[in-house]
């Protein structure tokens, strides 16, 4: 008898070694109308069964102990129960999700966004959830992430994403079904942080990255005492500040090269973006390019953000999921930042499939790196999804330049998504500079003749930009209210005027 008690007793602990990632959890949503693939870990060889909406899968664990199971495709609905090896997952949902990723304009809450009050008031969608990654830098892709599934509510809004969140509203009130939103963000990162080792080891042009990460380890030591240095008088001024009521200066920030440093190469897909990879998605959402818009890598941001995408869509094994972004918004950044040639890199990866940008050109502050109205910006956002995921025939983008044609003594430019024709925001049409050969710009006078803008000026004008500014004051849009890809023809140098 003693004998049967032990031998029961141990085979309870390998029914309970059944483990779910955190994304396999209470309040989640899965996504609709594709293979749903559900996985974790058990004890070699145990079997697995998953049950949910009438499908009942077995599997077993290899020797290693993993799982997965595939679900196969279903209708949006719920809230239903998933049942593993008899243990529930409660409050599920089938619907659309979403990525939301980049940096602190993405992380930036709906608590510090335009008319926060009022929208978290209003904040009431039990079949919107929102899943906040925590911040994690890795050395090698990791397997799951730590975080969980959290209702819409006015308690939790106030934390989520503001451009994922008015975004996931837009969509579940057009969409009519629940919406899933993944935040895996970080503040002040650039993209070579979000992006796998192997393709910035595959593109010759990307080693850049890798080698000056490089020197950056082998200076860490130096540069390491130097922090601590700064960090101790910091500290002592911070105390003074507080002690005289005053605000304390910033927190010098960690040297580049140090062990978890965000920056790293790959740290960040391996900790935030790589256990995601299994969860079934319709598509992902991107605001970054803040920290490439240096003057060593703005233009190599068109190579590295393409690979970027080409990378996370190759890992998801789901095809060309689409992949909707944020051009950098209207701002006055320091002087060895130029904003206009990261846009122009963000608009040549438009060449991909599947992709839409979201701009924000008129949204910005000058004096805020963090424009506050997320509420505008997440809906151009739900637009472009829903014309590029959903298919929708509606207007989703604003006028961009097709080509341009010369005339005596001037230039007509021609746009892609006109909508239903051009328009000048608030009065005389603004934002255009044209040039001569000698390659000196110059305000231009600039009117709409039908689907075309018609710029002059200066000598025999031969190229034209608008909008090339930081912080431009430019004008043109589509009469759907969107505003126009900022441009240029030239090949000048950038800093020409």
């Amino acid at each position: 008898m003693k004998t049967w008690i032990l031998l029961a007793a141990a085979s309870v602990p390998a029914m309970a070694e059944v483990k779910l990632p955190a994304l396999i959890s209470d309040n989640m949503v899965l996504q609709q109308g594709m293979p749903v693939r559900i996985w974790g870990t058990a004890a070699a060889g145990e079997a697995v069964t998953v049950t949910f909406l009438g499908q009942s899968v077995g599997t077993k664990a290899d020797r290693g102990g993993k799982w997965q199971a595939f679900l196969a495709p279903m209708a949006a609905g719920g809230p239903y129960e998933m049942t593993i090896n008899g243990a529930a997952v409660k409050n599920v949902l089938v619907g659309e999700v979403w990525v939301g990723s980049g940096q602190s304009n993405m992380v930036w809450p709906v608590a510090r966004s335009t008319n926060s009050e009022k929208e978290i008031g209003a904040a009431r969608y039990p079949s919107i959830r929102f899943f906040q990654v925590k911040t994690t830098v890795a050395a090698a892709p990791a397997e799951d992430v730590t975080g969980s599934w959290k209702e819409c509510t006015p308690e939790n809004a106030p934390t989520f994403s503001g451009v994922g969140y008015f975004f996931a509203r837009d969509l579940h009130l057009h969409q009519r079904v629940p919406v899933g939103f993944i935040q895996s963000a970080v503040g002040g990162t650039p993209a070579q942080a979000w992006t796998s080792r192997e393709a910035l080891e595959g593109n010759k042009m990307l080693h850049w990255y890798l080698e000056r990460w490089s020197k950056f380890q082998a200076e860490y030591p130096a540069a390491r005492g130097r922090y601590e240095q700064q960090l101790a008088a910091w500290k002592k001024e911070a105390a003074k500040a507080r002690a005289e009521g005053r605000e304390a200066v910033r927190q010098p920030q960690q040297p580049a090269g140090a062990p978890g440093h965000p920056h790293t190469p790959s740290g960040l897909y391996n900790g935030m973006i790589a256990p995601l990879t299994p969860y079934a998605i319709r598509g992902i959402t991107w605001y970054q390019g803040e920290a490439n818009a240096g003057p060593t890598d703005n233009e190599l941001y068109r190579v590295l953000f393409s690979e970027m995408i080409r990378d996370w869509r190759r890992v998801w094994g789901i095809g060309a999921v689409p992949f909707l972004w944020v051009q950098l918004a209207s701002y006055n950044p320091p002087g060895d930042r130029h904003w206009p040639m990261l846009r122009d890199s963000q608009t040549a990866t438009l060449d991909l499939k599947n992709t839409a940008q979201v701009l924000a050109i008129d949204v910005g502050e000058p004096n805020d790196i963090h424009p506050k109205d997320k509420l505008t910006v997440g809906r151009r956002m739900a637009l472009a999804a829903r014309a590029v995921a959903y298919g929708e025939n509606i207007v989703y983008s604003g006028p961009q330049l097709r080509q341009v044609s010369r005339e005596e003594g001037k230039l007509r430019l021609w746009f892609d998504h006109a909508g239903s024709g051009l328009a000048a925001r608030s009065g005389k049409l603004t934002g255009f500079r044209v040039a001569g050969p000698d390659g000196k710009f110059v305000d231009a006078e600039a009117v709409i003749e039908g689907a075309t803008v018609v710029v002059s000026g200066g000598n025999e004008p031969v190229a034209v930009r608008y909008a090339w500014e930081n912080d431009p004051k430019a004008n043109l849009v589509n009469r759907e209210g969107l505003p126009a890809v900022p441009f240029r023809t030239d090949a000048f140098p950038v800093g020409a005027n």
